[in-house]
């Protein structure tokens, strides 16, 4: 493999992480969210 395609494996893979984390996030505030609303 050369080092170009070694570098856009890891950008992949990079993205696809902040993609994921993101993802993440979002159902985390939207469960927070759900909670405070069955609360008040």
């Amino acid at each position: 493999m050369t080092p170009e395609e070694t570098a856009e494996i890891r950008r992949r893979r990079k993205s696809r992480n902040i993609a994921l984390a993101l993802v993440l996030a979002f159902f985390v505030l939207l469960f927070y969210a759900i909670t405070i609303a069955r609360m008040g």
